[in-house]
């Protein structure tokens, strides 16, 4: 790795430190990578394309930071100019980014206003487009702007250790891919076990201390051979005050940024290790209970002033569907609504199933951070008396894990349940998409009982009318013996659906017919409503034959979302 010389051998102390820095900035340089790809992920809400664009728009921009890097002349002083640039742009990206969205989304307000128009009538029209789109350029622009900084990174380090060893360096190329290789497998990990559930904006001041750090030591070592020795240590100072702001206020600066995209009020909002969780609030009557809205990831999961229509129609016509409704299966639901409401039916036994431990907690009262619960936000009051405190219910048991693996644990001890009720988000990720599929469809089915039923929550049937129809298909196609969808309007999203399935016997409109009465009183479902939901328009199942099966691994249903849902894209506005 190192010259024999007497010479050479007198540097080797240093050659290690500037190896360990170029460690050092390939771990922040993956980590720019994710975090400016996740964030723009929440902001544009396509959180997978977007992940893979811009960690693609970096990896070729890095390509031509390659090449640009032989036009800097001396790697010492570019070095150290690069790095303070580097923390610049990576700490203030997430600001700039939010802030973009944030000017885009309060320009038609401001119109609005100027020109008296009514709160309903805000402005849409080419400027508006124009503005937006800029806004929607903004996370790929500033990505490759940092992609081509980070790029020119390891040529400075070549030809600065060559020029240091005055001689051709055997293994030059070797050693710094290879610490650059290693340092970002760290910068990987520290980003999964630490920075993803931080705060976007401490985790990027965070980083970009790195590279001011690793630009000042770089400074002392080779001091002798860069120029504007003054200048660039005033410029690391500078910075260095703004990164040490932006890991004290950046995370009220972009909550108050977060707060203008969306259309209310925002009460609380917190990153888990897998989403974004944030609840906004609207006053209607100051007499009455203020409207709550719940957002993951910045798309809306529901709003207090009519969940319960979506509740409603997700749990009771599969109870009522059932023989029983003694043991109850629930997938998702980790905001424990659909829980309550299946508590009304009297249930031996409840199982839920979800991902996010945190979540759950929030909804159940508490907040907890890598399994220590902390102190309670004012909103837990809240959500836990929606939800009526059922996660406190001794006959709910909840289990934390990947549903596609925690079936498998259900069906090895032979659990049969009486009904199962699937409340998962659409599948708008390809990690989603395994929950659509006919695999995971057939796993639910040799968990159900032969007289029992089963719905899935199945996105809208108006906006996104071929993932709606591929779920039904692709339930029929794992086994059930019957599949029937049915639909009603959600006024904050619109047209919603769902699909209900049975393992033989009736259909399950046909068993909901068969009711004489309704078995659990509800202040808003009545029967010839609930069997009113089953009728669609005249040829809306005429294209059911060109749909295509969701079958593991092929992403089907992933893609008919992103592409239904592509014009209706309004990431952090509800619909009023």
């Amino acid at each position: 790795m190192f010259t024999t010389n007497t010479k050479g051998t007198k540097k080797i102390p240093q050659d290690i430190a500037l190896l360990v820095i170029v460690a050092v900035l390939a771990g922040c340089g993956l980590i720019y990578e994710y975090l400016i790809s996740h964030y723009a992920g929440r902001v544009l809400g396509a959180l997978e394309t977007t992940l893979y664009a811009i960690i693609g728009i970096m990896i070729v921009a890095m390509g031509v930071g390659s090449f640009l890097a032989r036009t800097i002349r001396c790697p010492f002083t570019g070095f150290v100019w690069l790095e303070v640039s580097i923390a610049l742009l990576g700490s203030s990206a997430v600001l700039l980014i939010g802030g973009a969205f944030a000017v885009a989304n309060l320009f038609p307000r401001v119109l609005a206003d100027t020109f008296g128009l009514p709160p309903d009538l805000l402005p849409s029209g080419e400027l508006i487009r124009t503005i937006t789109g800029m806004a929607k350029a903004t996370p790929y622009f500033i990505g490759a702007v940092l992609g081509v900084l980070l790029g020119m990174e390891i040529p400075l380090v070549a030809r600065a250790r060559q020029i240091l060893y005055s001689q051709y360096l055997e293994h030059n190329t070797g050693s710094i891919y290879g610490v650059d290789y290693l340092g970002a497998g760290i910068g990987a990990a520290l980003w999964i076990l630490f920075m993803l559930s931080m705060d976007i904006s401490t985790a990027a001041a965070l980083t970009a201390g790195a590279n001011i750090t690793a630009g000042l030591v770089f400074y002392a070592l080779f001091r002798q051979h860069i120029r504007w020795g003054m200048l660039l240590l005033f410029s690391h100072l500078l910075v260095g005050v703004l990164v040490v702001a932006l890991a004290n206020f950046g995370a009220d600066w972009d909550g108050a940024m977060e707060d203008l995209l969306y259309r209310d009020k925002v009460v609380y909002h917190t990153n888990t290790h897998y989403q974004r969780l944030t609840v906004t609030e609207r006053i209607l009557d100051p007499a009455a209970p203020s409207v709550l809205s719940f957002f993951i990831n910045g798309r809306m999961q529901f709003t207090t002033a009519d969940e319960h229509i979506y509740h409603t129609m997700l749990v009771y016509p599969t109870l009522a569907a059932s023989a029983r409704q003694d043991n109850i299966l629930v997938v998702g639901g980790g905001d424990g609504l659909a829980l309550r409401d299946i508590l009304q039916w009297n249930p031996k036994r409840v199982v839920l199933l979800d991902l996010d431990r945190e979540l759950v907690a929030f909804f159940t009262g508490s907040e907890e951070r890598d399994g220590v619960v902390v102190d309670k936000h004012p909103i837990n009051e809240r959500v836990t008396a929606l939800n009526e405190y059922a996660f406190s219910d001794p006959r709910v048991s909840v289990r934390i894990g990947d549903a596609f693996v925690t079936v498998n644990e259900l069906l090895r001890r032979g659990e049969v349940f009486d009904a199962i009720v699937v409340d998962l988000p659409d599948p708008n990720h390809p990690n989603l998409n395994r929950l659509y599929s006919t695999r995971f469809y057939a796993k639910l089915k040799a968990l159900l009982a032969g007289d029992g039923a089963m719905t899935v929550q199945s996105t809208s049937p108006y906006h996104a009318k071929r993932t709606f129809l591929c779920i039904g298909k692709t339930m029929r196609h794992a086994g059930f013996s019957d599949v029937q969808q049915y639909h009603q309007n959600v006024p904050s999203f619109g047209e919603w659906g769902w699909t209900i399935a049975t393992r033989r016997g009736a259909s399950p409109r046909n068993r909901l017919a068969a009711l004489e009465t309704l078995p659990i009183d509800t202040p808003w479902l009545t029967k010839p409503l609930m069997l009113a939901t089953f009728e669609f328009s005249r040829g809306f199942f005429d294209d059911l034959a060109t749909v295509q099966v969701n079958r593991l691994g092929s992403m089907v249903a992933y893609r008919y979302h992103q592409r239904d849902w592509e014009k209706e894209q309004g990431i952090y506005q509800a619909v009023d």
